[in-house]
């Protein structure tokens, strides 16, 4: 069984303002940082992309890889792996839930990777995508991009 990481954080806007910047996934490499290019795969009935692929470039991490995503109104979004050349799979969502002060965001990721790495290490791999990912998406939404 894959571990899974996870953190929270308060973002100053509405649950569908965060929401639409999440499923901009064509902006993804103005923001996110490790993410080169990303292309829309398949749209989803609800106009938002169901299937998505990424080109990834993390340093000694370099792959494309396909994910799968369902869409659960401006509340909740889940995505798995469906192709991949470094990782075995990867599990992950974005809970949106509203607060006094804007919408907290809980981001969930499991990742499995092909080539062996200590567990410590893949744990603390997944906290640094988890925390650059809610950070540079904090930023997008605030800054009204």
């Amino acid at each position: 069984m894959t571990d899974q990481a996870s953190a929270s954080i308060t973002i100053n806007a509405s649950k569908a303002d965060v929401m639409a910047v999440i499923a901009d996934f064509e902006a993804y490499p103005q923001w996110s940082g490790q993410i080169k290019s990303v292309t829309i795969d398949e749209p989803g009935p609800d106009g938002r992309p169901a299937q998505v692929t990424f080109t990834l470039d993390a340093g000694v991490i370099k792959d494309e890889y396909t994910l799968a995503y369902t869409w659960h109104g401006d509340d909740r979004v889940d995505w798995h792996l469906v192709k991949s050349r470094a990782l075995k799979s990867q599990d992950g969502s974005y809970q949106l839930d509203e607060t006094d002060g804007g919408t907290e965001v809980t981001y969930q990721l499991a990742v499995d990777l092909n080539i062996p790495m200590l567990g410590m290490f893949k744990r603390k791999a997944e906290k640094v995508i988890i925390d650059t990912a809610l950070k540079g998406l904090k930023k997008r939404v605030e800054s009204g991009s």
